[in-house]
């Protein structure tokens, strides 16, 4: 059985690349989108990084945000990312439309990878409007290993639609469906049929994602891979009062209120822990679980991991049972 993720390797806290980069190229690619490529000031190579990695952004200290890092992962002097402007979103997209221009500096940290292309003889990639970014190092990827492959792209409008011209080169096997001239993607055509030699990778707005798991619920375990940049919709936690923490490497015990995530409760107590997104969709405070149940409230890990229970986004996350202990 192929796993949907294989958890990530946190480095130690302090460990992670972090570093301060310059903007060396911008370029509108669509309708609202920018890419940038990303170096360092001094000419050092950046860490290796693999098709479907992300890094982590702060056009501002107070601001962070991950981006999909869509170049050559051959290529260690410059980092691409792909920016989607986003009038109604928390700022972060504005900030990198408004400020960042060839010169600028921005802090960046990672990368990380909770999206990695695993082997396969065949592939389907399904993309919709800035979720593109990701998938473009794996179809260069799938290429390169000979491997069958098929992507279907859905965007608004074709103008809208980043690196169609970069895809073009792939033929036929890159279908371009822009909303307004024909519809929604035709999910039911690419996965009404499950196949045991396929993998599907699928990135982009929720709506699509949830029809895409959906439609893949008969396909075999571990086919559909998924990357959400939002999280998704969850109930009320399984456990409507607090909760106990043992954080075994610290010595500490910690008492986790209803309304105060792991992450925070241990912050407060003087616990580092690297973290990002703070909901849920990043994986950046994956943490190994020892003792307890977790009640899995993020959007990155696969059904399997959730059912062995050893590790846990800790800022979402909580418990099913009165006491977890923690790697922490």
């Amino acid at each position: 059985m192929i796993e949907q993720r294989k958890p990530s390797q946190r480095p130690a806290s302090g460990g992670e690349f972090a570093a301060e980069l310059h903007v060396t190229e911008r370029e509108t690619v669509a309708d609202g989108v920018v890419a940038l490529t990303l170096a360092d000031p001094g000419g050092r190579g950046l860490p290796a990084w693999s098709p479907g990695a992300h890094i982590d952004l702060s056009p501002r200290p107070d601001v962070v945000r991950q981006y999909s890092l869509c170049g050559d992962p051959a290529d260690r002097t410059g980092w691409r990312i792909a920016v989607l402007r986003e009038p109604e979103g928390r700022g972060g997209s504005r900030l990198v439309h408004d400020d960042l221009v060839p010169g600028s500096r921005v802090q960046v940290r990672g990368p990380r990878n909770n999206f990695a292309l695993a082997e396969a003889p065949r592939y389907l990639f399904i993309a919709g409007g800035i979720g593109v970014t990701p998938i473009l190092p794996m179809v260069a990827a799938a290429e390169a290993a000979g491997a069958s492959w098929r992507l279907v792209y859905g965007g608004r409008r074709r103008a809208s639609m980043a690196f169609r011209t970069e895809l073009a080169r792939h033929g036929d096997k890159v279908v371009i469906w822009p909303q307004d001239e024909a519809g929604l993607l035709p999910l039911d055509d690419e996965l009404g049929e499950p196949r045991a030699d396929t993998l599907v990778y699928c990135c982009g707005p929720e709506p699509l994602l949830a029809e895409v798991e959906r439609r893949c619920g008969a396909w075999p375990t571990g086919a559909l891979h998924v990357e959400r940049f939002a999280a998704r919709p969850v109930g009320e936690p399984v456990r409507a009062g607090g909760f106990e923490v043992v954080c075994k490497r610290s010595g500490l015990t910690l008492d986790v209120a209803p309304d105060r995530s792991i992450l925070h409760t241990a912050e407060d107590a003087g616990i580092t822990v690297l973290s990002s997104c703070q909901e849920g969709t990043c994986g950046t405070c994956e943490t190994e679980v020892i003792e307890g149940t977790p009640d899995h409230r993020d959007s990155v890990l696969s059904e399997s991991e959730r059912e062995a229970g050893d590790v846990m986004m800790i800022c979402v996350s909580r418990s099913r049972t009165p006491r977890l202990v923690l790697d922490l």
